[in-house]
């Protein structure tokens, strides 16, 4: 009875196997029998490392039994004269020669400020007032005594004219007169400087001292008045640039806080090596019609160094160094449809520009250089070349 009971038993097992078998990999998954699924997973581990083994070793048998399978594959671009402009990068400050801090000239209490933060003012424009301390007073009266010398004056010339009276007389008259009106003078432009006025045309950016206050020349510090049309950006450049860099040069201008770019020229070019770090200024023009750029805002400046016509650029990464320190890419030769001989050629390459350098000498326009497998190649080596669409 033990005997039927284990034969039964068996039977179902193998039966079981059986049916696993046949089923589908969605079929056992649907099951959500965990033990089930990971036999599953482990038969078909089993069978994809066999079949990758398998592939394996008829790849290496099909390279031995056809030559054609040894001839690398590689792509090739054809070296094609462009123009190459090259720039230098660096960073500068936005400046303007109009930005000013308004000092009064004369001393006293400022009875009047005629403008706002954010006006406009025009050149000449009165902007304060600073109580004169009865200056303008002392104006009427020097006038008056002017008036008086000059009359005196007059009637002395007229008398020396017809040779009436003495030379003496005439010439303390004239004295008199010129020293009055040059103190009238004097007077009139003390209380002039009672009066502040625009330096430029701008705009009003500070009001520092309010009205009422005391002031006094050198120590108080009344307006800042800003002129944003006239702005330029500066920047120190490596003194190796002195003869590539000069008035007239384009600059590509990037304001990376305002996310806004502009083409402008070189102004300026200053003629003095900073000996602490080897660098002249230049200053660039930029135009600001909208008035978004202000003062020692930060531009990145991209400017024009060098230009070639007719330059042949390749990528820098299909390029090799021998053990002479010689650079050399890989062309190709004889070719005939897809196939074609590797030949190796010295080149010199000159400046870069991104992922790409400029080739000096040793390609011509049109030559076909390898690109992709331009590693793994030799010198005379045969190679097929793969058309990329």
């Amino acid at each position: 009875m033990k005997n039927i009971y284990s034969l039964l038993l068996a039977t179902a097992l193998l039966t079981s196997c059986g049916a696993d078998k046949k089923k589908t990999v969605e079929d056992i998954i649907a099951t959500d029998n965990l033990e089930l699924i990971r036999k599953k997973k482990s038969e078909l581990d089993a069978s994809a490392q066999e079949i990758s083994a398998q592939l394996k070793q008829l790849e290496a048998t099909i390279k031995v039994l056809d030559p054609q399978e040894k001839i690398p594959l590689i792509t090739t671009f054809k070296a094609k004269e462009d123009v190459f402009t090259h720039f230098v990068e660096l960073q500068g400050n936005v400046s303007t020669k109009q930005n000013l801090v308004i000092f009064p000239e004369f001393s006293g209490v400022l009875t009047r400020v005629y403008v706002k933060e954010g006006q406009k003012v025009s050149k000449g424009q009165i902007l304060a007032k600073i109580d004169d301390g009865g200056l303008s007073q002392q104006v009427t009266q020097l006038k008056i005594q002017a008036d008086l010398a000059k009359t005196t004056f007059e009637r002395q010339e007229r008398l020396w004219n017809q040779k009436i009276g003495s030379e003496i007389q005439y010439l303390q008259a004239k004295s008199s007169y010129e020293a009055q009106q040059q103190a009238v003078s004097q007077l009139q432009q003390q209380v002039g400087k009672t009066v502040v006025r625009a330096p430029f045309s701008g705009t009003i950016d500070d009001v520092i001292s309010e009205q009422g206050s005391v002031v006094a020349p050198g120590q108080s510090q009344l307006f800042r008045i800003v002129n944003l049309n006239k702005m330029y950006i500066e920047t120190e450049v490596p003194e190796r640039y002195i003869s590539t860099i000069v008035k007239g040069k384009e600059v590509k201008v990037d304001f990376p806080i305002l996310g806004k770019q502009l083409d402008a020229k070189i102004r300026q070019a200053g003629n003095f090596i900073n000996p602490a770090n080897r660098s002249f200024r230049v200053e660039v023009e930029i135009p600001n019609k909208d008035r978004s750029i202000k003062p020692n805002l930060t531009a990145k400046l991209k400017i024009n160094d060098y230009t070639n016509d007719k330059a042949i650029l390749i990528p820098q990464s299909i390029i090799s160094e021998n053990a002479e320190n010689q650079q050399y890419v890989y062309t190709i030769t004889n070719k005939v449809e897809n196939k074609a001989t590797v030949k190796r050629v010295i080149i010199e390459t000159g400046k870069t520009q991104g992922d790409y350098i400029e080739i000096l000498s040793g390609l011509k326009n049109g030559i076909e250089i390898i690109d992709e497998g331009a590693r793994s190649v030799k010198d005379g080596q045969e190679v097929k070349i793969l058309v990329v669409e």
